[in-house]
């Protein structure tokens, strides 16, 4: 897994770097106490006996010490956040408090080349790779409830650009849904904290156990949308069924597993119950290709 240390803020890495001097002091002070006292350095080949309550103590995450954590969770893949807004297009940074991380260079693939025509005005904000790390950056941005209009948030997974244009996307749909505003900002924040938790996570589309084949997760991002009326929360997979039976029923049977997955454990609906309304949508799926088509031609799976 590639570090991305050099992408951290600086207090974080400045944090990083001074919980590493003080364990190497604490490890030194140590040692010198331990001369002290008269303890001799093992043998060659002897077993040498360790006190794992004291080790235990030296350990700190990010729980326990936000600013001084010495230990770091790797996540399974390493993920990008992205940033768009109308009042951003131009410009070099996002005007907000995100606007103190380094920026992430779009990957230069033959689909990301093909998309960055639309993708001027979206900002690649920050790569991390732990679970210290998308903290760090959680804490550090505005919540989708205070996003302001026609603004959106995408993570992907690292290398992925969040364009239909992209080889891992182009074949691919998203499930989605649609909350109107006015009584849905109290929500949206926690939803949209689940469905990057989930994605990070692998809980979307589960990896398989130990010993398994399977093909790789469908999951390749999540997107976040603020419109004048409404929200949207969307979850991008790399592979869409097409109905034409054999394996691609099967995969059909994942596409519906990732659905029933956001929309009971991420989004806290019961499976049953249905959404649609003024402005609501229910919890669907569409291929990108689909989402092209206007009317009854575009083939939705609803849970």
């Amino acid at each position: 897994m590639t570090s991305v240390a050099s992408t951290l803020p600086g207090p974080a890495l400045q944090a990083s770097q001074a919980a590493l001097t003080a364990a190497m002091d604490q490890n030194k002070s140590a040692e010198e106490n331990s001369k002290a006292n008269g303890d001799e350095s093992p043998e060659p080949g002897e077993i040498q006996e360790v006190d794992m309550e004291a080790q235990e103590q030296k350990i700190r995450t990010v729980f326990e010490d936000p600013k001084s954590f010495n230990v770091k969770h790797p996540l399974y893949s390493a993920w990008t956040l992205w940033f768009d807004s109308p009042a951003t297009k131009g410009r070099n940074l996002p005007q907000t408090p995100m606007s103190s991380f380094p920026q992430t260079p779009v990957p230069q693939t033959p689909g990301g080349v093909a998309a960055l025509g639309w993708m001027e005005d979206i900002k690649s904000v920050i790569t991390f790779d732990s679970v210290e790390e998308f903290w760090g950056v959680y804490n550090n941005i505005v919540p989708p409830s205070k996003l302001p209009n026609k603004a959106n948030y995408y993570l992907f997974k690292q290398g992925i650009i969040p364009a239909w244009e992209d080889e891992a996307n182009k074949n691919g749909g998203k499930w989605s849904i649609q909350l109107p505003k006015g009584k849905n900002e109290r929500f949206i924040d926690t939803m949209w904290l689940n469905t990057m938790l989930a994605a990070i996570g692998e809980t979307l589309d589960p990896l398989p156990e130990d010993g398994e084949e399977q093909p790789a997760s469908l999951i390749t991002g999540v997107i976040v949308s603020a419109r004048p009326q409404f929200f949207r929360v969307s979850i991008w997979t790399r592979s869409a069924p097409s109905g034409a039976g054999g394996e691609d029923d099967a995969l059909r049977e994942r596409i519906e597993g990732v659905g029933r997955v956001f929309k009971t454990y991420v989004l806290g609906y019961p499976e049953a119950q249905k959404l649609a309304g003024p402005l609501a949508t229910e919890v669907e799926f569409l291929s990108h290709k689909d989402s092209e088509k206007k009317g009854k031609q575009a083939k939705k799976i609803i849970v």
